[in-house]
C-alpha cells in the first residue's frame, strides 16, 4: 500500500481515448492499457470512480449541428457513454476488478441506476465504480457529469485525461513556443477562456472547493504518480 496524497478520485476519460489510432469505437489495445493503470492506482489503495464520454460512438452538439433535435442527439450521447463504461468494466473485470456500471438514465438490464449512497459504498467496498449517462440531462456534458458526481461522492480530487500534459495558453500542438500553466485558479481558467472542460464543470468544481487536475493519461505511470501526490499535468483550484 502505497502513501498516497488523494484516497477518493474521480478519473473523467474522453470517449476520443479509448479509439487509439482508429476513426471510430473503441481500440481494444488502448482500453486493456487504460484498465490496467486504473486497477494499479486501485491496488495502490485509492478509491476510484470513472466517468468516460461518448465522442468515439456518437457526441450530442455534433449531431445537432447537423440538423438532429438537440434533445434526441444528447440522449443519444448518453446511451453512447453506457456502451464505453460496458467496455471498460469488462476490460477491468478480466483483470480481476470488482466493477460497477451506475447510469443516470434507467437502464436495469444493463446497469445499476445511479444512487448517490450506494455509489459511495461502492467505492467503500473496493469496487471501482463507473458513472455512465452523464447527469441524465441534455445540454450537459460529461465533463459537468464528472464535476457532479464527484463532488456528490466526496472525491478529493477530479482528474481530466487528455492528450497533451496539461493545460496551455495556446494550442501546443500547433504552437512550439506554448506555455503550459502548471497551476490555475477556476476563476484564471474561465477568465482566460482556457477550454480544457466546459464553463458549468469548472463552476461546479469551483464552487465545490473541489480541485482539477488536467495530464496526459498516454503517458504509462502517470495516474499512480499523481496519487502519490506528485505534480504532474496542471492543477486547477480556488478561487482568484
Amino acid at each position: 500500500m502505497a502513501t498516497l496524497a488523494y484516497r477518493r478520485i474521480l478519473l473523467k476519460l474522453s470517449g476520443e481515448a479509448l479509439m487509439g489510432d482508429e476513426d471510430y469505437g473503441i481500440d481494444p489495445k488502448v482500453i486493456q492499457r487504460l484498465a490496467a493503470e486504473i486497477i494499479e492506482a486501485q491496488a495502490a489503495g485509492a478509491e476510484i470512480a470513472l466517468v468516460i464520454g461518448g465522442g468515439n460512438i456518437f457526441r450530442g452538439a455534433g449531431l445537432a449541428a447537423g440538423g438532429m433535435d438537440r434533445v434526441t442527439g444528447d440522449q443519444m450521447g448518453m446511451l453512447a457513454t453506457v456502451i464505453n463504461a460496458l467496455a471498460m468494466q469488462d476490460a477491468l473485470e478480466k483483470l480481476g476488478a470488482k466493477v460497477r456500471v451506475m447510469s443516470a438514465l434507467k437502464i436495469n438490464d444493463v446497469c445499476e441506476d445511479y444512487i448517490r449512497r450506494r455509489a459511495i459504498r461502492h467505492l467503500e467496498k473496493g469496487r471501482i465504480t463507473i458513472f455512465a449517462a452523464g447527469t441524465g440531462n441534455p445540454f450537459f456534458t460529461t465533463d459537468s457529469g464528472a464535476a457532479l458526481r464527484a463532488i456528490e461522492i466526496g472525491a478529493d480530487l477530479l482528474l481530466k485525461a487528455t492528450k497533451v500534459d496539461g493545460v496551455y495558453d495556446s494550442d501546443p500542438k500547433k504552437n512550439p513556443d506554448a506555455t503550459r500553466y502548471e497551476r490555475l485558479t477556476y476563476d484564471e481558467v474561465i477568465g482566460r477562456d482556457l477550454q480544457v472542460m466546459d464553463t458549468a464543470a469548472f463552476a461546479l468544481a469551483r464552487d465545490s472547493d473541489l480541485p482539477l487536475r488536467i495530464f496526459d493519461m498516454e503517458q504509462p505511470g502517470q495516474l499512480l504518480r499523481i496519487l502519490k501526490g506528485e505534480p504532474i499535468g496542471t492543477l486547477v483550484q480556488g478561487r482568484g
